[in-house]
């Protein structure tokens, strides 16, 4: 794993109101951070699998995104098209630390990007 795979420091809990989206840039990848009622917090690919919707704009029900064009379902957890759709996102592993920070795991290499976070930015 390259020195820019790894955990990438994208904002604070505070940052994302309950049940609330923002959307998230790490070097042109575009990411949707999802705040869920229990106060977790899924990432996913910030498109439908379906005709490429801003997943960041659906509507949240439970682990679930509404995709704000067709409606489609994605499962936040697994990134999957729900029936009678097919079709996946990539999803990204979170952690919210004590603090407050929200951390994002990139599993692949993203040019510029460094173990704090300095080249993400969220909207």
């Amino acid at each position: 794993m390259s020195e820019a795979a790894g955990k990438v420091r994208v904002g604070r809990l505070s940052d994302i109101d309950p049940l609330g989206s923002r959307r998230l840039n790490v070097n042109g990848l575009e990411i949707a951070l999802f705040r869920l009622s229990d106060g977790e917090v899924m990432a996913v690919e910030n498109r439908c699998p379906h005709k490429g919707g801003v997943l960041s704009e659906g509507m949240v029900c439970g682990p679930v995104v509404h995709c704000p064009l067709h409606d489609w379902r994605i499962d936040l957890r697994s990134g999957e098209a729900l029936d009678p759709d097919k079709g996946c996102v990539t999803t990204f592993e979170t952690e919210v630390t004590k603090e407050g920070f929200i951390f994002l795991t990139l599993n692949e290499p993203i040019e510029g990007t460094d173990a704090a976070g300095a080249d993400s930015h969220i909207a």
